[in-house]
Order: C-alpha cells, then sequence, then structure tokens
C-alpha cells in the first residue's frame, strides 16, 4: 500500500506530507484548492511530465516522495529484476527532484531511469485519473480488460503465448519466403555470384592466425637491410674482432685484474664482477651474430609473402575484417549454393512449413477465443450486477466477442462492450449510449470486478464521481467501499455522499497571505470530518442542522460498512 506521500515545492505546495490509512481514503476540498494536486504530485514522482512552471515561485527545485510497503510477491519480483533492494521494513520509496532542464529519479537510494520507475509503479498502484473513462469509448481496450480478467487463469496466459509465438513465426517465415522468391534469371545471377566467392575463398586456403604471422615476417624482410646494418655495427663495437671492441677490451682489463687478485681478497670480488660482465657481453654477441645469421634477405621470399598478404587483405576487404569472417562467409556462400542447387524443393519447404503455422495459429486463436467467449459470459453477468448496483436498473450489459477478424499477434477477436439501459432497447456500442457519467460509472464497475483478481495493492480515482448525484452517488460509495475491502483506494471526491464513507478523511486547503498562497493536506478529526461533510451538503454556515445532516450522513455509511462485515 501507500504508506506516505512528500511533496516539497510544488506549485502551491510549500512542503507537506501525507500518511495514507488502509481502506478507503479520501481527499476533498473546495474548488480551487488543488485537489488535482495530489494525482499530479504521485504522477510526476512516477516519471510524469515535469515543466519547470511546476516549480513553486522562488524554488530552484522541487522534491516528490513516495513511500510504498508491500509483501507482493510480484513486487518483490519486479525489484529482484530490477537489482533494487527494499528497506529493512519493507519499504520501497520512490523519490523524484525536479529542477528546470532536468531531474533524477531513485528507488531506495539507488539512481534510476523514469522507464524503471514506471516499470515497478505497474505493479504497485492503478491509477484512474481524470478522463480516463473516456478509453471506454475505444473497442481496442475493451479487448484488454476483457484479458485482464481472463489473465489470472494459466490456462489463458498458455493460449495467449501460444498464439503469439506462432504468429511471430508466421511472420518470419512469410518475411523469409518474400525475400528469398527469385525468377530464373535472378537465380542464375544469385548462383553465379556465390559459385565465383566461395571458390575465390576456397582456392585462397585461408589458415586462422597466418595474417599476423606472415605481417611480422614482412615487417622484418622490409626492414632486414637496416636491421643487419645496425646489428653489424653494434658486433663491431661490442665484439672482439677489433682493438676497439669492447669484447677485446673487456678481455684485457680480466687478464689485467687477474695478476693483482692474490695481493687483497676484495679484489677477488672486482675480478668477479668483470667475469661476469665479459660473459655476459659474451652472450650478447653470440646472439647478433645467430640473428644476423637468420636475417639474411631473399628476395624471392619477400615477393612470396608479400603476395601472400595481399591476397589474404584482398579477400579481407571483400568478405570480413579477420580471417575467421572470412571463413564464415565462405560458408554461408556453400549454404547458398547448396540451397540453390535444390531451390524449388527449398521454397516448397518454407511453404509447406508456413502452411502448417498458419493451420497451428488458426487452431491457437479459436482456443484462445474459446477462452474469451466463456470469461466474456462470466465478466459480462458480474458486471451487469455491478452496475445494477451502482443505480442502472434496467441495465443489460453483454461482451461481444467476435472471432474470425484478421489475425494478430493477439488473436482473431474484436471485442466490444455493448450495453441498453432503457427497457426494450437493443444493446448498443458504449459509444453510442453511453454518458460521461454513465462511463464513470462503468469504469467503477469493471475496477471493481476485476479488483478480486488484481494484485495491485492501491488504486487511486480521481473524478470518478463526475456527472452523478444522490442515490447514484451512494451506491457509487457503496461500491468504493466494497473495492477498499480486499485494496487500499485513494480518491478525490466533491460529493458528500462518497466523502461520508471514509475510513480516512483529508482535506485540501488553499490559504494566502500578504505575499503567498500555500496549499496544504491533513487528515481531519471525527468532529472536522463532520464539519467538511456539513459544508459539502451546501451548508455556508456550520448550523447544527448542517451538522446533524452530516451527521446522519456518517451514520448511515458507518451502518453500511458494519453490515458488510457481518
Amino acid at each position: 500500500m501507500l504508506q506516505s506521500l512528500h511533496v516539497k515545492n510544488l506549485a502551491l505546495i510549500q512542503e507537506t506530507e501525507v500518511e495514507f490509512g488502509e481502506g478507503l481514503n479520501i481527499l476533498t476540498g473546495e474548488t480551487g484548492a488543488g485537489k488535482s494536486l495530489l494525482l499530479g504530485s504521485i504522477n510526476l514522482a512516477l516519471g510524469g511530465k515535469f515543466d519547470k512552471d511546476m516549480l513553486r515561485r522562488g524554488a530552484d527545485s522541487a522534491l516528490v516522495e513516495l513511500v510504498f510497503v508491500s509483501e507482493d510477491p510480484q513486487v518483490t519480483a519486479k525489484m529482484q529484476e530490477m537489482d533494487l533492494i527494499p528497506e529493512e521494513d519493507g519499504a520501497i520509496i520512490i523519490s523524484r527532484k525536479l529542477q528546470a532542464g532536468k531531474s533524477s529519479c531513485r528507488i531506495n537510494g539507488e539512481t534510476v531511469t523514469a522507464r524503471q520507475v514506471k516499470e515497478l509503479a505497474e505493479v504497485l498502484l492503478d491509477i484512474h485519473g481524470q478522463h480516463e473513462h473516456q478509453s471506454l469509448l475505444h473497442k481496442k481496450n475493451h479487448m484488454e480488460i476483457l484479458d485482464s480478467y481472463c489473465g489470472q487463469g494459466s490456462d489463458f496466459r498458455a493460449a495467449a503465448d501460444k498464439v503469439a509465438q506462432v504468429y511471430a513465426e508466421c511472420r518470419r517465415l512469410r518475411q523469409t519466403i518474400e525475400e528469398e522468391s527469385m525468377d530464373e534469371t535472378t537465380k542464375a545471377r544469385e548462383q553465379a555470384l556465390a559459385e565465383f566467392e566461395y571458390q575465390e575463398i576456397e582456392d585462397a586456403k585461408l589458415i586462422v592466425g597466418e595474417d599476423e604471422e606472415l605481417e611480422q615476417r614482412y615487417r622484418l624482410m622490409s626492414n632486414s637491410k637496416k636491421i643487419t646494418e645496425s646489428l653489424a655495427e653494434s658486433y663491431r663495437y661490442s665484439g672482439n674482432d677489433s682493438d676497439a671492441g669492447a669484447g677485446s677490451s673487456l678481455s684485457r682489463a680480466l687478464r689485467a685484474m687477474r695478476g693483482v687478485t692474490g695481493y687483497d681478497v676484495r679484489l677477488e670480488q672486482l675480478e668477479e664482477q668483470l667475469s661476469q660482465v665479459e660473459s655476459l657481453l659474451a652472450d650478447y654477441n653470440r646472439d647478433v651474430a645467430d640473428y644476423m645469421a637468420d636475417c639474411e634477405f631473399v628476395e624471392e621470399d619477400f615477393r612470396t609473402v608479400e603476395e601472400r598478404l595481399n591476397t589474404i587483405n584482398h579477400l579481407k576487404g571483400k568478405y570480413g575484417r579477420t580471417i575467421e569472417e572470412v571463413l564464415a562467409y565462405g560458408g554461408s556462400r556453400r549454404e547458398l549454393l547448396e540451397k540453390l542447387s535444390d531451390y524449388d524443393t527449398y521454397m516448397q519447404g518454407l511453404k509447406q512449413e508456413l502452411a502448417e503455422k498458419e493451420a497451428a495459429l488458426q487452431d491457437a486463436c479459436a482456443v484462445l477465443s474459446g477462452i474469451r467467449q466463456e470469461n466474456a459470459l462470466e465478466l459480462s453477468e458480474r458486471l451487469r450486477d455491478a452496475l445494477i448496483h451502482l443505480n442502472f436498473l434496467t441495465v443489460e450489459f453483454e461482451i461481444a466477442v467476435r472471432s474470425g477478424q484478421p489475425i494478430t499477434a493477439k488473436g482473431s477477436d474484436e471485442v466490444e462492450f455493448m450495453i441498453s439501459t432503457n427497457p426494450g432497447e437493443s444493446l448498443k456500442s458504449l459509444s453510442q449510449v453511453a454518458s460521461g457519467g454513465e462511463l464513470s460509472r462503468i469504469m467503477l464497475a469493471i475496477k471493481t470486478v476485476l479488483a478480486g483478481r488484481d494484485a495491485i495493492d492501491t488504486l487511486i480515482f480521481d473524478e470518478i464521481d463526475a456527472g452523478i448525484s444522490g442515490r447514484t452517488a451512494w451506491k457509487v460509495s457503496e461500491q468504493l467501499n466494497v473495492v477498499a475491502g480486499q485494496h487500499q483506494v485513494i480518491c478525490i471526491t466533491h460529493l458528500p455522499q462518497i466523502a461520508a464513507m471514509a475510513d480516512t478523511h483529508f482535506m485540501i486547503e488553499k490559504s494566502s497571505t500578504g505575499e503567498s498562497t500555500i496549499t496544504d493536506i491533513y487528515a481531519l478529526e471525527e468532529e472536522q470530518s463532520l464539519s467538511e461533510l456539513a459544508r459539502l451538503l451546501g451548508s455556508d454556515e456550520l448550523s447544527e442542522a448542517a451538522l446533524s445532516n452530516a451527521r446522519e450522513m456518517k451514520e448511515q455509511a458507518n451502518q453500511y460498512k458494519a453490515e458488510g462485515k457481518q
């Protein structure tokens, strides 16, 4: 459930914190007090669009923070999927800092993207904002509602997944057939090109890694003259072939040292050091001589290496950046040649596979449609009962599932909600007969029926009471109480009948000083709630009669809630 909301420097709110309770949370306030700020703040915290004009005047930044507590396995799984860890007390804290031109989102202190916040929000709460009921006028949304009702059953999920999977396979096969269909001229051209490319790669007899070895040899051979001249000069200065060589000088130095080592023990250490230097220099000279012997330049070998490198680099330029990629391309050309050698059989195989998949898709769609039709009958009956409870006294409601439509990833069905609100009238589409107030109640009926199957903890309703009053308002109030028995419900309203049903009643109030205007939200005590109900009933003054009416309304609501618990 949504435990608390903290808002700072947003629009008319300087700073406020609201702690919500279980059951039905009602928010009321005078027109213009800023009731929409609540839903706006929550939407902003959950990644909604932010405009710099939303900042409170004089503020550089705003903050919105939501604290949820949930033991729902679906929420836990989503947190794990996002590599997020709940707080020690199980809390999930979603915060968003808002500044002109930028914002940052965090979940339990970890920086996340707005998209990640929205993904988590989908399993935490469901917001029914103003005008959302208008979505019922679009048939495409009717299937989503029906599928939400069906979705708790494993047979529906399996059938829907099957349709989506086979549909994707059919699309892939159709695309393959379209891409690989060719006439004889095109086929001959493709075959000739594939044969040439395959043979060119095959004739090269490439060996993985040989290019690196050849490039090393080529660098050595290209610079062999410079290398041998430098080595010869180094050998001349370090060797024993001339009196100027370091080797000859070291030998004379060592002989001189050995003539005096018998006179002092310390001279033996010096002799040992000089002997080691002579030995190292002798090893160096021997290695240089060996290297020069191996570095003899042979023009024919150089040309062979150069030509081989040219061949490899030419193939790399055409078929891949590495020898592995060139060989892989050659393999693909071989496969294409095998396919083209028996092209008609290959294409017939693809078409046969597509026909089998299309037949399987038809079967899968039929299974899915059957599940939808079965659930549509059940959902229609439950929605009709809910609508009657919402003061649709003579209502008929039907969910039409029309199969045989063009197949999509969701099957071959078209789903449409049909309703009749007057005796003797035939069923018609919602868009033809339902008013704004009726659509609002129909949406509430849908939310009520789906609530029993919905794992989401928190439902938020804004303007669910649009276009209704009197007895109908009581019915809406009662239905909200039913939903609040299974979920936390937060509802913004201007109707006293709905406010009277509150388990927790909040006031949204705007106050002004000479310099600024502030909107605040706070919980009402029992007497304060009665005063607010009296105001909603239209009383300009808090007379005893007005308070008596409010008290009577509250008692009626409490009696209904008490009867529901029995």
